[in-house]
């Protein structure tokens, strides 16, 4: 056991693929890098061993941050808990009536059938009781008849979680309370889930498919953070684990544990929180975080240093009322399969994960991937994957993809292999403008950040696509997820309806509300051991035009008018939908962000170059898209560049984790911090490159 005082902040992040885990030492400022394959019959077996692989000593750590799509993975595998529900008599069927507006990707698909809700109606139950939407309690709260749904529930449909969602508990939740009290007595060992926990926002089905998916995931997420935190303990982890948050920032595990469905989006959750930091840091105005793992592509537009944020989304067609980052994924990665479907040639969203993984892994997997692609063009050298940690097979990846993809589209494994990759191009840059061009913004006014086991692969290639100047890899880019973990703060969100005009009279009452939710962020923050100087407050009025349905977010700042809060609300409005009007305000929700601030670690910065040509260490031959030809590639080792080193492609860039390609219309740049900016040389009307 050491005696020294912990000095490292350790972040890791479990993926489909693999487990990346980072530390960075505050004494020496060392950032240290290790991956291990994910273990999906024991998920906490593969954190575990990155970790202690990663550190000597588990008591040396200073902080331990963690993100995880366990919950996520759970939803969208339908592999959660079985639920039931506990409402209002009559109200039963309200998650099945759910909402007559199609999904607007399904808009003319005349054979898209809604998913089948994840409560059957034999698992709902009604029960006598009644608040209205003042918050007056009209029918009083029947709780034996509440222990008789959950006895019904539990003891004779074998269920061990249990969601209670009333009507108008977001201005009362009286009633869900004494529910949950009631059964959590008489049932200690089931999980119960009220939807007042989560948000106290109207919209009853809304509402209702928020709790159940909490209900769905909690005994999962329970489970596993229990299984973590004791496997830590014991290998000597003093500090407390904190998870991430969908919408930023880190909580304890503990409250984690009371909403697991905020930390539903938690692993893709750090990769935005890391570029958000980074391009403040840079003083870059308009960034795309671009995360490219083994199963899939998550993106998020981030603007001032501030990403795109709602607090309405949906998971396979299910909604939650929740923060959280607006991240768009497509089921696309390093380990998606290529396959053929009726002559057709697609990628995804079906991946080969960690088992048995791509063909060229010699794990028994038989059908080609994206990674299979990389091998069979060049891209990768199996002598160096992961380092050299591991071995894989670049002619078992090209027979597969012959077989499979080259013969029956009648073409060579080159041209399938760069099929394979163009239409990987093309979904991937489908996503990308819609989280832009639908949005009134031009994708090429950002830089595009690459990061993630095969985003600095893929990010140069979109980058053409999408005219995009700037491809930027940060440093350590496999584990950026994670090293956006290191930069998060603890947070913790409060919001509560308000439905009133935006005048004067409103934000004096809304004032007194606000003094509420301070308390209850004042109590979460003294359990969570922020001291007084590191405690911030954000205030937040969601607004509309009286008549919409939708809202913006607008921060409620001390001394504000009702005019310039409209102001402000008018200018964002404008900025997102490209005009305003000049209907009046509406208040329909107020918020409070509760943030404990965290020490970060610096960016640090490299040697500088000296000028002279940098090496490469050897040639060889890949694919060059910019060409339509086999060229001769140059391969570098990132850590031989140094600040201001300038690359001309093509050429390959290879650290132990990751692999950046470049093509021959493009060159690369190292700045002082050693992030990799790949950029495009443009043609000019002589004809010469710039």
């Amino acid at each position: 056991m050491s005696t020294a005082t912990p000095s490292l902040k350790v972040a890791v992040d479990i993926g489909g693929t693999f487990v990346d885990a980072i530390s960075y030492d505050s004494v020496s400022g060392a950032i240290t890098v290790h991956k291990v394959p994910t273990t999906p019959a024991e998920p906490a077996a593969g954190v575990l061993q990155a970790v202690v692989e990663l550190v000597d000593d588990l008591d040396a750590i200073e902080s331990f941050a963690h993100g995880t799509t366990l919950g996520l993975n759970a939803i969208l595998q339908r592999n959660g808990a079985d639920v039931g529900i506990i409402t209002n008599d009559g109200f039963s069927d309200l998650i099945e009536i759910a909402r007559a507006a199609i999904p607007t990707d399904h808009m003319y698909d005349f054979s898209f059938q809604r998913p089948a809700p994840l409560v059957p109606r034999r698992h709902r139950r009604g029960v006598p009781g009644r608040i209205d939407a003042q918050g007056v309690e009209v029918v009083a709260l029947d709780l034996d008849a509440v222990e008789a749904a959950g006895r019904s529930l539990i003891e004779d449909n074998g269920l061990r979680s249990i969601a209670v969602v009333f009507l108008h508990s977001y201005t009362d939740p009286t009633h869900e309370r004494l529910a949950a009290e009631r059964l959590r007595t008489v049932f200690p060992d089931v999980a119960v889930s009220i939807s007042s926990d989560l948000t106290r926002e109207y919209r009853e089905y809304e509402r209702t498919s928020t709790v159940t998916l909490d209900a769905y995931i909690r005994p999962v997420l329970n489970d596993y953070i229990a299984s973590l935190e004791s496997a830590l303990a014991e290998g000597g982890l003093a500090t407390p684990l904190q998870i991430m948050r969908s919408g930023g920032g880190a909580m304890t595990a503990e409250l984690a544990r009371r909403a697991p469905l905020t930390t539903v989006l938690s692993g893709p959750a750090g990769g935005v929180v890391g570029t958000s930091f980074l391009a403040r840091e840079l003083g870059l105005d308009r960034v795309l975080s671009f995360d490219v793992g083994g199963t899939s592509v998550d993106s998020c537009v981030i603007e001032n240093g501030e990403p795109s944020e709602v607090h309405e989304a949906s998971i396979d067609g299910l909604p939650l009322l929740i923060p959280i980052f607006d991240i768009r994924t497509i089921g696309a990665g390093g380990g998606s399969i290529a396959w053929m479907d009726e002559g057709l040639l697609k990628v995804g969203p079906r991946s080969a994960g960690a088992v048995p993984g791509p063909v060229a892994y010699g794990k028994g997997g038989t059908e080609p991937t994206v990674t299979d692609a990389a091998l069979a063009l060049g891209y990768l050298d199996p002598k160096r994957f992961l380092g050299g940690q591991m071995d894989v097979d670049a002619e078992a990846a090209r027979a597969a993809i012959a077989e499979r993809i080259a013969a029956p589209l009648g073409m060579d494994t080159t041209r399938a292999a760069e099929s394979i990759f163009r239409i990987l191009t093309a979904r991937t840059v489908g996503a990308l403008r819609e989280i832009t061009i639908e949005r009134a913004l031009d994708p090429r006014e950002f830089t595009l950040l690459a990061f993630g086991g095969a985003g600095p692969l893929l990010g140069p290639m979109v980058g053409r696509e999408l005219e995009i100047d700037t491809t930027m890899v940060p440093r350590v880019p496999a584990a950026f997820s994670a090293f956006g973990m290191l930069m998060s703060d603890l947070e913790y969100e409060f919001a509560a309806t308000s439905l009133q005009p935006l005048d004067d009279l409103a934000l004096a009452e809304i004032t007194e509300q606000f003094s509420e939710l301070e308390d209850q962020a004042v109590a979460v923050l003294d359990e969570q051991g922020v001291a007084p100087e590191r405690r911030r407050l954000v205030r937040t009025l969601d607004v509309r035009y009286r008549g919409q349905e939708h809202a913006l977010p607008v921060e409620f700042r001390a001394g504000d008018t009702a005019m310039a809060v409209l102001d402000r609300f008018n200018a964002l409005h404008a900025a997102r939908h490209g005009h305003a009007m000049t209907e009046p305000g509406q208040i329909l929700s107020i918020r409070l962000r509760a943030i404990g601030e965290q020490p970060k670690p610096p960016l640090g910065r490299i040697a500088e170059s000296d000028g002279s040509p940098v090496e490469p260490v050897e040639h060889r031959d890949a694919w060059d898209v910019a060409t339509g030809a086999w060229h001769p590639f140059a391969v570098y080792e990132r850590d031989t560049l140094r600040a201001g080193d300038r690359v001309e492609g093509p050429a390959v860039v290879e650290e132990g984790t990751s692999t950046t390609v470049f093509f021959g219309d493009q060159y690369l740049e190292v700045d002082a911090h050693g992030d990799l900016a790949i950029r495009q040389h443009r043609t000019t009307d002589t004809g010469a490159t710039a």
